[in-house]
């Protein structure tokens, strides 16, 4: 009896500290078989993963990112598939700048953001805020949408794209707000802004970007959302599926 007793016991503790680690994003170093490269469902996807270089509001390559890849869960990276599909007549295509981002990589902009006197790259990525303010002002959080493996920071390109300019580390820098002729020449259509641009016109509704900007936004808005996406109204690159798998989870897997 007592035998038993102990093992239903052990049994209970195991599955208490499975639950804990589920809910923490502490499931190990392996991906998941329920993340999909999303090269193997929309392979005409331009691929710009931010963090794995330099040129992002970091300025340098963010911990987790030992390979330039997108990894979604299957069923958002279905969803995106239609949104390309629904794109291609046009000539148009998905641009992505981030998908699934391990835990350890929200930790290092965590650190970053701690760094005060670390500002190399505010100039470009926000250079009206006080880097003081990163957390209070909601730009930098501990925990983030994308680690759950449904969230997709993206934009849309001409199809076939237009060169993309080259980022060399330490070139002068230019404000992510301003006209597309005087900012960073990203390849893709006008949305008023950079990608992480920390400004008040990132924000997707915002009155006071163009009209042509303004339908842009509104083109790659109602595509995400017919096929189940939501998007995050102070960033107009930033979508989560509705219905995502793993709500709760975040994951820490290096992508690779």
């Amino acid at each position: 009896m007592k035998s038993k007793v102990l093992l239903t016991l052990l049994i209970f503790t195991a599955l208490c500290f499975t639950q804990l680690a589920h809910a923490s994003g502490s499931l190990g170093s392996r991906m998941p078989k329920e993340f999909i490269d999303i090269r193997e469902i929309i392979p005409g996807a331009l691929l710009d993963i931010r963090y794995y270089g330099s040129h992002n509001f970091v300025g340098e390559r963010v911990d987790g990112y030992l390979a330039p890849k997108c990894f979604l869960t299957k069923e958002a990276a279905e969803a995106l598939a239609n949104v390309q599909k629904d794109l291609e007549p046009y000539s148009l295509s998905l641009k992505i700048y981030d998908c699934y981002r391990p835990q350890r990589a929200v930790d290092h902009f965590v650190r970053w953001a701690k760094e005060i006197k670390n500002i190399k790259t505010m100039r470009e990525f926000y250079p009206t805020i006080d880097k003081r303010n990163l957390f209070k002002d909601g730009y930098i959080d501990s925990k983030s949408g994308h680690s759950r493996g449904s969230t997709v920071d993206l934009t849309i390109v001409p199809s076939p794209a237009p060169k993309q300019q080259n980022y060399i580390p330490g070139q002068k820098l230019s404000e992510c707000y301003l006209p597309t002729a005087k900012r960073f020449k990203d390849n893709s259509i006008d949305m008023g802004t950079g990608f992480d641009c920390f400004h008040e016109l990132s924000n997707t509704e915002n009155k006071n970007i163009g009209r042509q900007q303004k339908i842009n936004r509104l083109l790659l808005k109602s595509l995400m959302e017919k096929h189940g996406f939501r998007n995050y109204d102070k960033e107009w690159w930033h979508y989560t599926l509705k219905n995502e798998p793993y709500p709760d989870t975040y994951f820490n897997f290096v992508i690779e």
